[in-house]
């Protein structure tokens, strides 16, 4: 899907697959008004839902709905835009689509119309972007954080900072270029003040994005260890249910099961693995294998062990590099030991608890919002993606560049160039500098008919 192919007119369900009460097809384009005449007979004036008779290459009726008529450019992407909606069978569904397409209609891509509104200027990218994350709010939270991105609560935040750059870098090249003016004062109070301004207003953006990028992703957590350590007992016990099978028998758990839970509104994706031993079958050797596998994918592992066997642990060299580990020294309860969080003595934590009677539970949930970063208050947070938040830690990189180079009077042409690269940095964020491949990238996430 290229920015050329924006002549088409494009169809699609914009409505989840399957049975349903209503499905809505959402037709945009230049020949949108004219194809949905074809089909429902002449659009209705613009917003007001008037029920038509839609029908087929024959001219027998499919169905009779509603249909509402959006001319561009005061639509959703900026394009004319019909919706037809019927009653909800794919049947149905399907054949008007094959119809619209036999008149000249193609059927749409992923995000496509969204892609539109972004491409026609009735979005720019973060807003784009939180249409996608809304439609994946996995919690009340999250939802609220999209909907502040797609008012453009983010992108204001990013385009004042913008203006700020700009203002900075308009300084320093009038100072370079007209020196006679007197313009270039490079040590000017007021300059560095200005620069420290830009530098504390990016850090609170960066902190707000960070509480949004957990709200959207959450946090990705494996538990692993030996056979009979209570690991499945763990996630069922911060599941709030039975989400895995739990016997005395040694090895039950053989594949990966994954639960999607949440944390005091805080997304979390746990992951039970199976048992590390020496295999004694093959079914069990796949098993551990994609333990390892998971643990190496993990924001945060949890290295669960049996309190009552004692302290014996993984070796460091069987643990996934750069992964954080905490250890869980379970089943406190059979041995009479307290459930807290303490030091193993060279830095590494250990949290006691008993997954059965749920001792020390509490202070893992705490352990694990704080390694995220998450309070538990959205307010100020909007949705943001990993790509967002690198964008803003590289203009805080040339940010601190451009005050080590204004130090030096002899380096201040580098500092303009510091703050113009920042101020790039930024402009990815909403799309004033991107390129197709990102673009590509962004919008094959959304769903079909958004």
């Amino acid at each position: 899907m290229s920015l050329q192919a924006d002549t088409d007119t494009i169809v699609a369900t914009a409505t989840p697959p399957g049975r349903g009460g209503i499905c809505i097809l959402r037709i945009s384009g230049p020949r949108a008004f004219e194809l949905a005449g074809r089909v429902a007979g002449s659009p209705p004036p613009p917003r007001q839902a008037a029920l038509r008779a839609m029908r087929d290459a024959s001219g027998e009726i499919l169905d009779r709905g509603l249909v509402l008529a959006f001319p561009g450019p005061d639509s959703f992407n900026g394009e004319d835009v019909v919706e037809l909606h019927l009653h909800g069978s794919p049947v149905l569904a399907a054949l008007l689509i094959r119809h619209l397409v036999s008149l000249g209609a193609r059927e749409a891509g992923p995000g496509e119309f969204t892609r539109r509104a972004y491409t026609n200027g009735r979005l720019d990218l973060a807003q784009a972007e939180a249409v996608a994350d809304l439609i994946a709010s996995a919690s009340a939270e999250a939802a609220r954080a999209a909907m502040r991105s797609l008012e453009g609560e983010f992108s204001a935040g990013v385009g004042d900072l913008c203006e700020a750059l700009v203002r900075l870098r308009v300084r320093l090249e009038a100072g370079m270029d007209f020196p006679e003016e007197g313009v270039d004062d490079y040590t000017d109070a007021e300059l560095h003040a200005h620069l420290t301004d830009a530098m504390a207003r990016l850090e609170t953006l960066r902190n707000a994005a960070a509480r949004g990028r957990v709200l959207r992703d959450g946090l990705t957590l494996v538990i692993a260890g030996a056979p009979n350590a209570g690991k499945s007992s763990l996630l069922n016990r911060l599941a709030g249910y039975e989400a895995a099978i739990v016997t005395e028998v040694a090895g039950t758990t053989r594949d990966l099961v994954r639960e999607d839970i949440l944390i005091d509104g805080m997304p979390v994706r746990v992951v039970d693995t199976a048992g590390l031993r020496v295999a004694t079958d093959r079914i069990e050797a796949e098993g551990i294998r994609r333990a390892r596998q998971a643990m190496a994918q993990a924001d945060l592992l949890l290295l669960v062990q049996d309190a009552a066997v004692g302290p014996a642990t993984l070796p460091a060299e069987e643990l996934p590099a750069g992964i954080p580990v905490l250890r869980v020294l379970n089943k406190i309860d059979l041995v009479g030991v307290p459930a807290g969080m303490s030091s193993d003595g060279q830095g590494a934590a250990e949290l006691r608890l008993s997954a059965l009677t749920g001792a020390g539970i509490d202070t893992l949930r705490a352990y694990l919002k704080e390694r995220a970063g998450y309070s538990g208050e959205a307010g100020g947070a909007f949705a943001a993606r990993r790509r967002h938040l690198d964008a803003l830690e590289l203009a805080a990189r040339h940010l601190v560049a451009a005050r080590a180079r204004l130090a030096d009077s002899a380096t201040v042409e580098l500092a303009a160039e510091e703050l113009r690269l920042a101020h790039r940095a930024l402009g990815e964020i909403t799309g004033q500098f991107t390129t197709e491949d990102l673009l590509g990238k962004i919008f094959s996430e959304f769903c079909i008919g958004k």
